[in-house]
């Protein structure tokens, strides 16, 4: 699926969210989404394309929790039934790595809730309609 405009721009749904999931920019694929571990950069330092537009808030973690919660729990469920463990044993290993899972998830699934909403022309990427709580509203 890809998005077109009236002047027949295509953002392609798939390229963008790949790319911000590999935390690069959604348009041209070569400058760094991030300028630190969660903070979106203003604009890409390869294209220029603004990228302050977004509005990813509270998805990512969600996602996150969501696929780490669903593997987890199947992880235990495949132990459980399988042989007998110490319930330490759990505390031992799965506390650590759903602590751990997620916050090695959250950039790429921040990066292609970005790109998806770059493609989408959500939150101000459209330049006809821009949204008048943006500083760069003209």
């Amino acid at each position: 699926m890809s998005v077109r405009t009236i002047t027949g721009e295509e953002r392609p749904l798939a390229r963008s969210m790949i790319r911000g999931a590999v935390c690069k920019c959604p348009n041209c694929g070569e400058g760094k989404l991030f300028r630190s571990y969660l903070k979106v950069t203003e604009t890409c330092s390869a294209c220029g394309e603004a990228l302050h537009h977004h509005r990813a808030d509270d998805l990512p973690p969600y996602v996150a929790i969501f696929i780490v919660g669903h593997l987890l729990v199947a992880i235990i469920l495949h132990m459980e039934m399988t042989w007998r463990i110490d319930p330490l044993t759990y505390l031992y290993t799965m506390l650590p790595l759903a602590i751990v899972l997620p916050l090695a998830m959250l950039p790429s699934i921040k990066g292609s809730i970005v790109g998806l909403q770059w493609s989408l022309r959500m939150h101000g990427f459209d330049p006809k309609h821009r949204d008048p709580a943006d500083p760069d509203y003209p």
